[in-house]
């Protein structure tokens, strides 16, 4: 029997605790090149922990999932932290939960608006890249280097996730 999630809009207060939304808002932007770009910088820490770890620069093509969508498992990385910066104004699906004594706890779900993208710290429970209706490029930053960087949790019993 599965549980129901419904997802909630990404907002920068709503996902604080799970990590960092990246997009155009937040206060810490300027003009640079002459003032024909506005640079908002910062806006989220990459990490690359463990030995020879290094930040790696990656593109993905995703195909998009089924709804409601039965959630089985979610992944962290022990290592490094991990962004995704859509490539289109699609949005698409983050799911994401906390620790509990080593296990991921209930999770949440939350539906990226236009442009929004997220970045996990390390250890941060999440689901897979979730794009929704049609296929979807991405950018993602994330740790590369020497180091078992990826741990799986498979749910007992499937958790389901409604878009609303």
């Amino acid at each position: 029997m599965s549980k129901t999630i419904t997802a909630r809009p990404l907002t920068r207060e709503s996902f604080a605790p799970f990590g960092d939304v990246i997009d155009a808002g937040g206060d810490l932007h300027y003009p640079i090149n002459g003032g024909k770009t506005e640079r908002y910088h910062a806006l989220a820490r990459a990490e690359a922990a463990g030995p020879n770890g290094h930040v790696l620069i990656s593109l993905a093509k995703a195909t998009p999932y089924d709804f409601p969508l039965k959630l089985t498992m979610v992944e962290r990385h022990p290592l490094g932290s991990q962004a995704f910066i859509p490539l289109s104004p699609r949005p698409f699906l983050v799911v994401v939960c906390h620790d509990e004594s080593g296990a991921p706890s209930t999770p949440h779900a939350f539906l990226t608006q236009s442009g929004q993208g997220v970045n996990y710290p390390r250890n941060r429970w999440h689901g897979v890249l979730t794009p929704i209706g049609e296929s979807q490029d991405f950018l993602i930053v994330d740790r590369g280097g020497d180091g078992d960087n990826l741990e799986e949790f498979h749910f007992p019993s499937p958790f389901e996730i409604r878009l609303s």
